[in-house]
């Protein structure tokens, strides 16, 4: 790996502020590439689920473990910083941009059409197109319901529920119930 490469990667994974014009940027626009092509192949070709686990293990780059199940289609535009823990169930049509960390613990449910981004981007016109990058953590046992957001820099926690269609911009304590948009804690759970 080129220095500037491990320059760039190495930024993306302390959450500076990333542009198109820093060098480098053109390692992570192809390593981006590389993994939307392995993405549309592991959707169009797997032909069981551990087919796609052994798919989604090279685009993340480490072993996913045989408890854990991913239902087709899954999308990710980078790869290289998700983390899945054991037993973790991913339902169709999830979205995960991972360029900031999506770091997922064990026994986590995840509904279908999901989205989970760890990327922004400053609200300055001038310098909208540069990357914000702040991890993604879902702590174990929580579920996140059908067609809930996850937006950057945000912690859910233990046992934690995110209700089908909330957008989660700020942490869920652990044990409780958050819904709406913005999610808002609805229950606490025993």
């Amino acid at each position: 790996m080129e220095e500037k490469e491990a320059d760039i990667f190495a930024r993306m994974r302390t959450g500076e502020l990333i542009r198109k014009e820093d060098p480098g940027y053109e390692d992570f626009g192809t390593a981006v590439a590389g993994t939307i092509q392995l993405c549309v192949r592991m959707n169009a070709e797997a032909t069981d689920l551990n087919d796609v686990r052994n798919r989604l293990s090279e685009i993340i780059g480490n072993e996913i473990d045989k408890s854990t199940t991913i239902f087709p289609p899954f999308y990710t535009n980078f790869g290289r910083h998700i983390t899945l823990g054991k037993n973790v169930f991913i339902n169709h049509a999830c979205s995960f941009l991972d360029i900031g960390g999506i770091i997922i613990k064990d026994d986590v449910q995840i509904g279908p059409r999901v989205n989970i981004t760890s990327e922004n981007h400053p609200l300055d016109p001038a310098d909208r197109k540069a990357l914000i990058l702040k991890p993604v953590t879902i702590k174990r046992n929580a579920w996140i319901g059908a067609g809930a957001t996850i937006l950057p820099g945000v912690t859910i926690g233990e046992n934690a529920v995110v209700a089908a269609g909330a957008v989660v911009s700020r942490d869920v304590p652990a044990n409780t119930v958050v819904a709406g948009i913005p999610a808002k804690v609805v229950k606490e759970q025993l």
